[in-house]
């Protein structure tokens, strides 16, 4: 028989539960567009439309390993968010303005 979350987790010694969030609140600040868009509770059809471009296209960006900061920035836009380009050095981190627009 399954378990529910809250049975399981009230198993969970405080280390593991802490673990637990350290894990969660890492994958939240990193992830792939698709589920960066199913975070935002956006479907593809909807961006498309936002994009004016079909939902296809929107899958295949989504797959895409490379593209054009313009593309990226679009997508994020259509979203309701905002594009930086951050460069991380061992010292600090500096926000790229070239691409700013």
């Amino acid at each position: 028989m399954a378990k529910k979350f809250s049975e399981l987790q009230a198993g969970m010694t405080p280390q593991a539960r802490a673990d637990a969030e350290r894990i969660l609140q890492q994958h939240l600040k990193e992830m792939p567009l698709h589920e960066l868009r199913k975070a935002q509770q956006m479907s593809q059809d909807t961006l498309a439309k936002a994009l004016n471009i079909n939902q296809a296209a929107v899958s295949k960006m989504e797959r895409r390993t490379d593209m054009y900061i313009s593309t990226l920035r679009n997508y994020i836009r259509a979203m309701g968010g905002e594009l930086e380009i951050v460069a991380t050095f061992p010292d600090g981190q500096v926000k790229i303005e070239n691409f700013a627009n």
